[in-house]
């Protein structure tokens, strides 16, 4: 393994400054880091088209012209016109203009490749890259790749050209060394290429045979890999007699389910046997819960508490906010009104006099259940016997807060564990996010929640939405107004912003008229917030303008009205978690969506789909599609706890499957991976590169 361990700033064409820039920049480090950095897409490089035929929507394009004039203008401009049969364009370089200007002499015939665009009613290209047709046969290959790139690496010289230069020289030096990382039997099973010939072939394809077999590969073992991981965490947990058993369901279980003014939906009944299952098995449960907004998660939770109470434990709810935190509080004390266990609730505005008798009854097990935030995992917080950690939107909480809450559980054995979410995960990425959690869904709404009737309007219907607001007003309704900034900013001055769209709203319902409307936002104080909050839940403001600050939380059933401005620049998770903040009551309730001028074809489409299913797992799973998985707004996801270099969880679910499928099997057979044919898997998971901390690591 002696060259591929390498510094990367030893190859030639690097050196210590521009290796120092890669590093930074790629976190390339190595010559195998280097062959791991795979292109992003490939360009065909055998055609040449005819000036008369490009045009500016083309990716890119590739010409061979003779020079026929350049212009240096400062030393700071080159110019240069190129001519074929068909036609003449320019060619234009702000960049080492001295060199281009040498080698571009008029009367020299050069291929030029790149992005053509329009200016001034002609089409050019800015820095092309340049290559003789005569002396460098090898320009013309193929398929070309291209790399990943930023700023700092191109005006530091680090090219596209100069990356396969790196990429080629890499090869030449590592292509013997690279060893084998799957088993000889699951290559044959699945049909995959031998890995030197996938990573050879990924850089340089011959063809796009080669680099159809080389792609499949790396991704299956990507994919592979990432799932033997999360499985292989599975079994280890579940083969451990660690759990705390919880046998009984208790009288305060039936109590409270007794009392309840409505039949559970068949999908809570089926999540409530599957929890039970797993409490009394005597592993400890690492469950996740996913519904839809409204579809009873909660109860779901309060249940699962009870059955933690009723064999001697405590449970604690754990939610991501002050105001979700109080709303789970205010329900839940009304499921337990029937069952005589006590409940608490524990936030950062909990007041020292509060706090103490609080923290007794935790410590001496008088308080069954807890509610809270963070505030639940201080160090002053101790629980009797903590049986059950229940945890909403846990994409919220780190992995560090996460442990010190486990360390709370009785003599060391770690609580039950039940993760919940509104946002509909797309399958493969639950499979990928939380592949070693067991997954339950609540597929079903309660009965005789109504749809949300959602439509998209252009400012130009903003007169007419606001009377439509004042008819439900009148009919004793109260509506959100949501923005996606708080104030103006100086690059998107066309998007709304809370700081004019409360002054534009005060202006449509004046007080003078009878109306009251409150804001909330981020920067508010924790006070204030909490009194504007307070006045539109209570009812004493008609309508709320705010930022996606009350996207988690607010329960008002009196709201009919969610208007959203600048749809536009929400993703569509984000907008499906904002609709579900109305269609609570019993009234009929409307999501209007509010575009903007300037709304790309994207968008447009985003917005189209919202105004056609309520189903938020389809809404999910276009989403991903649309945007890719490391980017869906509105879950609080910024990207993937892992880096995937080659896979696609939107494009290649199928592979996923197939490969999550292989990984089952192979563990099936041997859980430990100690017989000798499964010591390359062993191999390669000890690197770590494929440890989902922040996601798996949930105890």
């Amino acid at each position: 393994m002696g060259e591929l361990k390498n510094d990367i700033q030893f190859l030639p064409g690097v050196g210590p400054k521009r290796a120092a820039l890669i590093k930074n920049e790629l976190e390339i480090h190595t010559l195998e880091d280097l062959l791991h950095f795979y292109p992003f897409r490939y360009i065909d490089r055998s055609s040449v088209t005819p000036i008369s035929q490009v045009t500016p929507d083309v990716a890119y394009v590739q010409v061979q012209g003779k020079v026929v004039s350049r212009n240096l203008v400062n030393m700071k401009h080159l110019s240069v016109y190129v001519e074929d049969e068909t036609g003449r364009m320019e060619m234009v370089f702000f960049k080492g203009v001295k060199w281009t200007f040498e080698k571009l002499e008029p009367g020299c015939v050069f291929l030029f490749f790149g992005k053509p665009q329009s200016y001034n009613g002609h089409i050019n290209i800015v820095h092309p890259e340049i290559d003789s047709p005569l002396s460098d046969p090898s320009a013309q290959g193929v398929l070309t790749g291209v790399y990943p790139s930023t700023e700092k690496l191109k005006s530091g010289g680090v090219t596209g050209k100069v990356m396969c230069k790196l990429q080629q020289a890499a090869l030449s030096l590592c292509l013997s060394e690279i060893r084998e990382t799957l088993p000889d039997y699951v290559l044959k099973a699945h049909g995959l290429c031998p890995l030197p010939f996938a990573i050879k072939n990924i850089h340089f394809p011959s063809d796009q045979k080669s680099l159809a077999i080389a792609s499949r590969r790396l991704k299956f073992e990507e994919l592979f890999f990432l799932q033997l991981s999360l499985l292989k965490q599975r079994y280890v947990r579940s083969s451990a007699e660690n759990g705390i058993r919880m046998p009984h369901v208790g009288a305060a279980f039936h109590a409270c389910y007794n009392a309840l003014p409505y039949s559970l939906t068949g999908a809570q009944q089926r999540v409530i046997k599957e929890i039970r299952a797993d409490m009394s098995g005597g592993s400890q449960m690492n469950r996740l819960l996913q519904g839809d907004v409204g579809s009873g998660k909660t109860m779901v939770a309060v249940l699962s508490c009870l059955i933690a109470v009723g064999n001697g434990y405590q449970a604690c709810i754990m939610a991501p906010t002050e105001v979700l935190a109080q709303q789970h509080y205010a329900n839940i004390k009304k499921y337990l009104a029937p069952t005589g266990v006590q409940c608490a609730l524990l936030t950062g505005s909990t007041t020292k006099k509060e706090r103490r008798p609080l923290l007794e009854g935790l410590a001496d097990g008088s308080i069954g259940i807890v509610v809270g935030t963070h505030a639940l995992i201080e160090d002053s917080v101790q629980y009797r016997a903590l049986g059950l950690a229940v945890i909403d939107e846990q994409h919220r909480f780190g992995v560090d807060q996460r442990a010190r809450l486990w360390a709370k559980g009785p003599a060391g054995a770690p609580p039950h564990i039940l993760v919940m979410t509104a946002t509909p995960i797309p399958r493969t990425l639950a499979m990928t996010l939380y592949g070693d959690l067991d997954v339950s869904v609540i597929d079903e709404m309660p009965p005789g929640r109504k749809p949300v009737q959602t439509m998209l309007i252009g400012h130009n219907r903003l007169p007419a939405m606001y009377r439509f607001i004042k008819e439900q007003i009148a009919l004793g309704r109260q509506a959100f107004v949501v923005y996606p900034m708080i104030f103006i900013n100086e690059k998107m001055e066309d998007i709304s912003n809370v700081e004019e769209g409360y002054e534009e709203i005060l202006k449509a319902f004046p007080l003078e008229e009878g109306y009251k409307v409150a804001i909330v936002h981020g920067q508010q104080t924790g006070d204030f917030k909490a009194f504007n909050m307070d006045a539109f839940v209570q009812g004493r403001a008609d309508i709320l303008v705010s930022t996606t600050v009350i996207e988690v939380g607010v329960d008002v059933p009196n709201a009919s009205v969610m208007v959203i401005r600048s749809a536009q620049r929400f993703g569509l998770s984000q907008l499906h978690q904002l609709r579900g903040r109305v269609g609570r009551g019993a009234e009929k309730s409307y999501c209007i969506l509010v575009k903007d001028p300037k709304t790309s074809r994207e968008a447009q489409q985003r917005l189209e789909l919202m105004c056609s299913t309520e189903d938020g797992f389809e809404i999910a799973e276009q989403d991903m599609k649309m945007r890719g998985p490391g980017d869906l707004e509105g879950t609080q996801q910024s990207g993937l706890p892992i880096n995937l270099r080659i896979a696609s969880l939107s494009r290649d679910s199928l592979l996923l499957e197939e490969a999550r499928h292989c990984a089952q099997g192979v563990l099936d057979d041997d859980p430990s991976l100690s017989n000798p044919r499964n010591s390359v898997l062993l191999r390669e998971l000890r690197k770590g590169k494929y440890d989902i901390e922040d996601y798996s690591t949930i105890s």
